[in-house]
């Protein structure tokens, strides 16, 4: 999108503010920065919803937490995008959700499904999510005090919810696509507008159903390494208090938690 030159400076809610452009049909947009100094370039109009989001969010984990339970939050691929189907993203996160509650104990883990616990007008887009969710992600202190483990949806994740077994998975996935398109209105949706096909949900879902190919979830990667990197530097936490990385299920190497990926919706407003 063009934007004009910058018009205006403000600070808002503790994260700095750049208005970048105006026009008839849209709202402004902005560049808002976070307390790990992440930017996003987002819709203006949005930030009173965002805002009230990241409260109602922040004493929902509350809520959690005064239970004795340790917090984990879920980045997965949502949107209907590279042949993946929002339905289908959001079916497996429920599933996901509940399967790491069961493996460590429902009375001892809750996980924020950000499928459910985040929605935004439709016109949001993914900046606008993202900069919601590292605001909920640094919490108060930007140590991401709210936080114990990030859990990053993977393959086996996918596999699991399609009951792929490792043989002629593919066909497996034509089915399933087959037997979903008679029933499904939104996904016969989202084929008329050739947003996915028989074919592309059948590679994404047998190649790509990761946050490897997701932008939100190559941003909240990078939150978590610059929260850890921020907590072994903190005496109240240090190496031994570094928040739990799991992906696929399995934990993540020491040298992954101090590994950048390339960055997905964040970015500044260009002038």
């Amino acid at each position: 999108m063009h934007m004009r030159r910058v018009t205006a400076v403000v600070l808002l809610s503790g994260w700095s503010l750049v208005a970048c452009g105006l026009s008839a049909s849209s709202a402004a947009t902005v560049t808002a920065c976070t307390a790990l100094n992440i930017c996003y370039c987002v819709n203006a109009d949005l930030l009173p919803a965002i805002d009230a989001n990241v409260a109602r969010i922040r004493q929902l984990i509350a809520e959690q937490r005064r239970q004795g339970k340790a917090i984990g939050y879920m980045s997965i691929a949502l949107s209907t995008a590279g042949g993946g189907y929002f339905g289908v993203n959001s079916e497996i996160a429920q599933q996901t959700k509940a399967r790491v509650e069961r493996r460590f104990g429902t009375a001892s883990v809750w996980v924020l499904n950000p499928g459910v616990e985040g929605n935004l007008p439709p016109t949001a887009s993914g900046a606008d999510y993202m900069l919601m969710w590292t605001r909920v992600l640094e919490g108060a202190g930007g140590l991401g005090e709210d936080f114990d483990f990030f859990y990053f949806v993977g393959p086996s994740d996918a596999a699991r919810f399609l009951s792929l077994s490792g043989i002629g998975d593919m066909d497996k996935i034509d089915a399933y696509f087959d037997a979903r398109l008679k029933t499904d209105p939104n996904l016969q949706k989202a084929v008329a507008q050739g947003k996915v096909s028989k074919t592309s949900f059948r590679d994404y879902y047998a190649l790509r159903a990761a946050v490897t190919f997701s932008y939100g979830s190559h941003d909240e990667w990078n939150i978590a390494r610059m929260l850890n990197k921020r907590r072994r530097g903190a005496d109240r936490y240090g190496i031994a208090g570094q928040l739990g990385l799991f992906f696929d299920g399995q934990p993540v190497l020491p040298g992954g938690y101090e590994t950048s990926v390339a960055a997905g919706d964040a970015g500044r407003c260009i002038n």
